[in-house]
């Protein structure tokens, strides 16, 4: 590391001692230190700041002992480059001047104004309008651990403590990957394990504080000054201390770092994920509700394909309900009342949709003039967004609705706070707030009169000129200005006899002389003096707008919710409009019915009509497990996304893509699908599938919705088979009843189960042979499959002949029990015959799929109520299909 000097060497000037101090305050951060129009870095930041921002690394003090690496960049790039640096996980404080360079005695006063890091960024530039920008806090009270989660760029606030009931490390980890902050602020001598440690650290930055801030005691006292309360029990923090010193400890880290009190951080709200339908990790992540699992991008989301909104408050809101969807019926249908109603205003929803289309991201906008870095442009826009909502409450005044009407009547105008953003900030100002022309005229008298004393000055010119010439009689005499000797009288040399004494000499120039005169000086003055005067009061009256709209920030938060909760209802009907939505109806049962049902993402994709429809019947007090089987390509996990997300919306508050649905509301929805690992973590991909099945046989209920895919395909087949057939079991007789669940496999014994327990029912996608070809016709019917067509797929895929003609052989070859290493025949190991040790595990009926069902059927029939015609037709009809004719 290199310093300024050493102790033996020569002792730095007054301005590095200046830059010492401050970074001795601020060591994990880079500097950015203001010198007049620049930002330089010293020493080890110089060094790795022009590695990482591509700057050229030069030095100060060449010549000297006291050489000190330094790069820098101008002051209106700090934006750009901060996001460089924070993007790449460093800290950065930013230095600014704190007094004016002209009026200063000796060394320029700098402080430090903020602190940047991931999670404290408020620069639009850096943040996704449609998603919020989490930090996160942790901390352990009583044995227990607490969590709190914080937007500081829209003030959303929530404090979380683990249940009692469950293992706190399981739940914060679920929590922090929900949330999935940028940073997370922890107090030294957290006990969080190192594997733990490295996982979140792998995904966000990691910050260690000093522990006193965390603790419950310090913690709630600032909690209640934020808020302005003697107790947190209005908050629904009562006995809750772990998250309360979460939530205490991550509001003290964000205020030390903006330098600012978060006037719009205006209360806290105890997080309760068990009052939303709950998504684990990797259910999130297999529905692909906030990204695709293909790319990683929000585009092929479900966010993306249901995001009708036209505000930045409005994507986030929508983001939030899709990942946190509601269990209580009322709650429900006041939604789908609100969407009802405004997908029937054909003239209501377009003036709403126009009226909110001209809403800029007015919680954000608020927040920066917390921080204080909102620029002219921002309140430009927040003005602009504040025009608009009486139009927006105008649209809405016929609304019935109840969930409307309480909306509407919460959309505060801000009208004295519009009323001063009109008066005093020009139409158009400019990007920054030190360039002049921000403030309306007529605004501020001393202000006005400046800029006539400043406008005038051609006039005043024009005066003195003429009396000059009339009272010299020096026709061609002319007054000019340049910024080297600001304004003089230039006289031509066959004129200089005529020059009166009061003219004082300035510069000779080739064709004559330069003069001054009181009269110009006086002026001179004034107008210089005019220019600072005005630049530096319009940058007063821009913070004194700009405080003007802190001190609102709480309402415009409120008025930001509430248009909100408008773009997303109206987004909601926008895409039932657009795409045939219905109304689902959600109740407290436990059915679950949709008929003529589509994937919402998946038919987005197709050409018109091209997405083939499907019925799904599940009911935890009848037919709750469907087992599915299916050929690859059939469609089949297509089909169990489709119904987790139509689900999903249902309960978000959203019409479905069906002809009709019927949900009983979901307590959780679990769906295990695909093949994935965790290198990082040493997880193969079999062992990731068993974790997420065991999660999922630990925490179903009968109010659950379980999608499994594949179950047991990453092992052996037999140790597959049975872990498979296992899991069906479990879930079967789980205390309570068993949850309702779409079981996807390509072991056809598992049809059997079918047989074996009441409940459970077989279903397949459907497949049509045309010779040796196979169309698959991604429609659902009753029934059990009885093959794969893997090595079809494989042809499709582009496999070679070859192998695909080899595979062929092979397969024929194990059909007719010709091939195996044992010598024993396939169908006598089928039956139960033990090789190896291994006993079987299913009887011998299991193993034909058209033996299955026919079994199913005899035990289903009433001998009692058939003829004796409908007896011999069925015994014949079983009879055919036994011997497997057409």
């Amino acid at each position: 590391m290199l310093e300024s000097s050493s102790p033996a060497g020569p002792s730095p000037t007054p301005m590095f001692r200046q830059y010492h101090a401050l970074k001795r305050d601020h060591p994990g951060a880079i500097l950015l230190f203001r010198m007049g129009d620049f930002y330089e870095m010293f020493f080890e930041d110089a060094q790795e700041a022009s590695r990482l921002l591509d700057l050229t690394l030069t030095a100060r003090g060449k010549g000297t002992d006291n050489v000190a690496p330094m790069c820098g960049f101008p002051h209106h790039q700090l934006d750009a480059y901060t996001a460089k640096l924070v993007t790449r996980g460093r800290r950065v404080a930013v230095c600014e001047q704190t007094e004016d360079p002209r009026k200063a005695k000796g060394l320029v006063r700098r402080e430090v104004v903020r602190i940047v890091t991931p999670g404290t960024v408020l620069d639009p530039g850096q943040l996704d309008p449609k998603d919020n920008a989490w930090i996160a806090g942790v901390a352990v009270a009583g044995g227990v651990l607490g969590a709190a989660f914080l937007d500081a760029s829209t003030g959303d606030f929530l404090a979380w403590q683990a249940p009692q009931d469950m293992d706190g490390w399981e739940a914060l980890c679920d929590r922090l990957a929900a949330f999935a902050p940028r940073e997370i602020v922890f107090p030294e001598g957290f006990p969080w394990s190192e594997d733990f440690r490295a996982a979140r650290a792998g995904e966000a930055l990691l910050t260690e504080c000093e522990p006193f801030g965390f603790t419950p005691a310090s913690a709630g006292e600032r909690l209640g000054r934020q808020f302005g309360v003697l107790s947190l029990d209005g908050f629904g923090l009562r006995e809750r201390p772990a998250a309360v010193a979460a939530a205490g400890g991550l509001l003290g880290y964000a205020q030390d770092t903006q330098r600012s009190a978060l006037q719009h951080v205006e209360q806290v709200v105890t997080h309760e994920p068990s009052r939303a339908l709950l998504l684990d990790p990797a259910t999130r992540r297999n529905l692909e509700i906030e990204r695709s699992l293909r790319h990683g991008g929000v585009e092929g989301s479900l966010f993306a394909a249901m995001d009708e909104t036209v505000t930045a408050p409005g994507g986030r809101l929508l983001r939030r309900w899709l990942l946190a969807p509601l269990t209580e019926p009322a709650d429900i249908a006041a939604r789908h009342d609100a969407v009802e109603e405004l997908l029937a205003g054909e003239r209501v929803r377009p003036a709403m949709r126009e009226a909110l289309r001209a809403v800029h991201d007015v919680e954000r906008l608020s927040a920066r003039a917390v921080a204080g870095t909102a620029h002219p442009r921002d309140l430009a826009a927040l003005r602009a967004s504040l025009r608009a909502l009486p139009d927006l409450a105008a649209s809405l005044g016929a609304c019935r609705g109840a969930l409307l009407r309480e909306t509407v009547a919460g959309l505060d105008p801000l009208e004295d706070l519009a009323a001063v953003l009109e008066r005093g900030l020009a139409d158009d100002p400019p990007a920054g707030a030190r360039e002049g022309g921000v403030i309306r005229d007529g605004f501020h008298e001393e202000l006005d009169q400046l800029r006539v004393l400043r406008g005038d000055g051609r006039a005043t010119i024009a005066g003195i000129e003429g009396r000059e010439r009339a009272d010299t009689g020096i026709a061609s005499l002319k007054v000019r200005y340049n910024k080297v000797f600001g304004y003089y009288i230039e006289v031509s040399k066959p004129n200089l006899h005529l020059v009166p004494d009061r003219f004082r000499r300035k510069q000779t120039i080739a064709g004559g002389e330069r003069y001054v005169t009181d009269e110009l000086q006086d002026y001179q003055d004034k107008v210089l003096h005019a220019q600072e005067r005005i630049e530096a009061l319009e940058y007063e009256l821009f913070q004194t707008l700009r405080g003007e709209v802190a001190a609102r920030a709480a309402r415009v938060k409120r008025t930001a919710r509430a248009i909100a909760q408008l773009d997303v209802l109206a987004s909601y009907a926008e895409t039932a409009a657009r795409h045939g939505y219905r109304r689902p109806r959600v109740d407290g049962g436990t059915a679950l019915r949709l008929r003529g049902a589509r994937h919402p993402v998946v038919e987005r994709t197709l050409p018109a009509r091209a997405f083939v429809p499907n019925d799904t019947a599940l009911d935890a007090q009848g037919k709750a497990i469907a087992i599915l089987t299916g050929p690859n390509m059939g469609g089949k996990s297509t089909y169990l996304r489709q119904v987790a997300l139509l689900t999903l919306l249902a309960q978000a508050g959203s019409f479905v893509p069906a002809e009709e649905a019927v949900v009983g509301v979901a307590d959780r929805i679990f769906c295990r699908v695909g093949a994935s690992d965790s290198l990082a973590e040493g997880q193969s991909t079999f062992m990731v599938e068993m974790t997420e099945t065991a999660n999922i046989l630990h925490h179903a209920t009968a109010r659950s919705l379980v999608l499994l895919d594949e179950i047991g395909r990453g092992t052996s087949t037999f140790d597959g088979l049975s872990i498979a057939w296992a899991v069906v079991e479990h879930l079967h007789g789980r205390p309570g009843g068993a949850p309702r669940t779409l079981f996807a496999t390509h072991y056809h014994e598992l049809t059997e189960l079918a047989v074996q327990l009441q409940g459970v029912a077989n279903c397949r996608m459907a497949v049509r042979e045309r010779g040796d070809q196979v169309v698959f016709l991604h429609r659902v019917e009753d029934g059990a499959a009885d093959r794969s067509y893997g090595i079809h797929v494989a042809r499709l895929a582009g496999v070679p002949a070859a192998v695909v003609a080899r595979a062929g052989e092979i397969l024929l070859n194990l059909e007719r029990d010709e091939f195996g290493g044992d010598g024993l025949p396939r169908r006598a190991r089928k039956r139960g015959q033990a090789q190896k040790g291994q006993y079987a595990l299913f009887p011998a009926e299991a193993q034909d799929a058209d033996a299955a069902e026919v079994l199913a059927e005899l035990r289903a029939a009433d001998p009692a109520r058939l003829t004796p015609l409908e007896a011999l037709t069925l015994l014949d009809a079983w009879r055919r299909r036994l011997r497997g004719d057409a």
